[in-house]
């Protein structure tokens, strides 16, 4: 059986940077990916290191 990950939500860590170099690291254009952070962050009760940032970025969305 596998082992669940020390960083649960690494894939998604990665997939905002990528989408964030992609859109001239604009955050609003990468809104549905953030939001996917923030799933894995609850789902994993924020125990992933890359969980620290996405309240900063949710609140670049909202402006």
């Amino acid at each position: 059986m596998a082992q669940p990950s020390k960083e649960p939500c690494k894939k998604e860590a990665c997939d905002i940077q990528s989408c964030l170099s992609k859109n001239n690291f604009l955050p609003k254009r990468c809104q549905k990916v953030i939001e996917l952070l923030q799933s894995c962050c609850e789902k994993c009760n924020y125990e992933s290191t890359h969980c620290a940032s996405v309240s900063a970025l949710l609140k670049q969305i909202a402006k």
